[in-house]
């Protein structure tokens, strides 16, 4: 193995074929300004059980993440699995925490940025309590997208909004897998850096309760949410989660390789 491959091996390792990074929130912004800095194009993933087993089940998905920027642990089951790949200093990287700490970075240095997703209600309020926060936010676009599929003409409408508005960081509410599909297929008309952050907006906005912080320390947070909200997420949990279970203790004994192929 080469000098260069073993570098970035210990940055991060193969989760049932999802390629996770071993990071933290600091290390990831810079990576994140960096990019916004150099005028590139990306997204960014926050992956978690029901991403890595959508993109188990979707090899097309899987070249989606895997094609992405930065991947970061965003769940508690992603940062354990890379401890025991080896990777002892893995932290959590969650959306929602990611979200307000680019915030405040942006607005500390200017940085104008863009929300894509949510309803106008959630919007309305991620917007309030941000502004509130971060009076020096630097909010340049929004946009509440309708729960349809968006005609050729809306989408290019969208996308001419976001180049004249200047965004330099997006971050994108649809939902996984909605929302690294959006992202990937808009990477090269979007000249920013998009990040995908889930359910961050109806948490922000407080129109969903988050789990307390003990159950997110210990893995417990899909208890919490599944709780509440038993009909939307019973798939997400009790049939994602015993299976990225099966699958991962196969990858660690070693009875199958799990890599992006």
């Amino acid at each position: 193995m080469d000098h260069d491959m073993e570098r970035l091996l210990d940055n991060w390792r193969y989760i049932v074929g999802i390629k996770v990074e071993c990071s933290n929130y600091e290390k990831t912004i810079a990576r994140i300004l960096t990019l916004t800095g150099a005028n590139r194009a990306a997204y960014v993933c926050a992956a978690n059980v029901h991403m890595v087993m959508e993109a188990h089940d979707d090899p097309q998905f899987r070249s989606i993440v895997n094609a992405s920027e930065i991947v970061t642990s965003d769940g508690m089951p992603l940062v354990w699995g890379l401890k025991m790949l080896g990777l002892r200093e893995a932290e959590r990287v969650y959306g929602q925490e990611l979200t307000l700490r680019l915030c405040e970075r942006a607005a500390t240095v200017g940085l104008p940025v863009g929300f894509y997703g949510g309803s106008a209600e959630v919007m309305q309020r991620v917007l309030h309590n941000l502004t509130r926060s971060y009076p020096a936010l630097n909010l340049a676009y929004t946009y509440s997208p309708p729960f349809r599929p968006l005609t050729s003409q809306e989408d290019e409408a969208v996308v001419h909004d976001i180049v004249t508005s200047r965004v330099r960081l997006l971050f994108v509410g649809l939902g996984c897998p909605k929302q690294e599909r959006w992202m990937a297929e808009h990477k090269d008309r979007i000249p920013a850096v998009m990040v995908g952050v889930g359910a961050a907006f109806d948490f922000i906005a407080g129109t969903k309760r988050q789990a307390p912080r003990w159950m997110q320390n210990i893995g417990l947070e899909w208890l919490f949410r599944f709780a509440m909200e038993p009909r939307r997420l019973w798939k997400r949990y009790l049939y994602h989660n015993p299976r990225f279970i099966f699958h991962f203790g196969c990858q660690l004994l070693g009875v199958r390789k799990y890599n992006e192929e």
